[in-house]
């Protein structure tokens, strides 16, 4: 399927960073079970989309696109501007496991959840958050 580039542009840039709707569907299932959270803090390494510093827990809400879900699979189906994707997105996943490991050290719990999975369940993934809050001291 061939698009035109003011079609693409217009995709391109209704996409965000923040306040995805993965993101406040975590944020609103982890509301409801009295889990209190800062939303995209910038003092944490990373920029975690939702962190609970008291208790040193990161949670990541990774889209499947950009950051790779079964990439070695889905490579080929990059289509438009491969050379362009296909660095970026691995550069992505990269940059994940860099984050993912400098928290670690730093004493972090880090929780990633692929979209799918807040979509198709979000209190499940919030009972998974909550369940390591409770591993790290949370009582409530």
């Amino acid at each position: 399927m061939k698009r035109d580039e003011a079609t693409t542009s217009y995709t391109m840039s209704r996409i965000r960073g923040k306040d995805t709707g993965i993101e406040m569907l975590l944020r609103r299932a982890l509301f409801k079970l009295g889990i209190r959270y800062r939303a995209n803090s910038n003092r944490i390494f990373g920029h975690p989309d939702i962190s609970i510093q008291k208790y040193r827990v990161a949670v990541f809400c990774d889209s499947e696109f950009w950051h790779g879900f079964r990439f070695l699979e889905n490579e080929t189906k990059i289509i438009t501007n491969r050379d362009y994707w296909i660095p970026k997105i691995r550069r992505n996943i990269a940059r994940d496991k860099e984050v993912n490991e400098r928290l670690a050290k730093e004493g972090y719990a880090v929780i990633r959840f692929w979209g799918k999975e807040i979509e198709e369940n979000p209190k499940e993934c919030a009972l998974k958050v909550l369940n390591v809050l409770r591993e790290r001291g949370y009582n409530k």
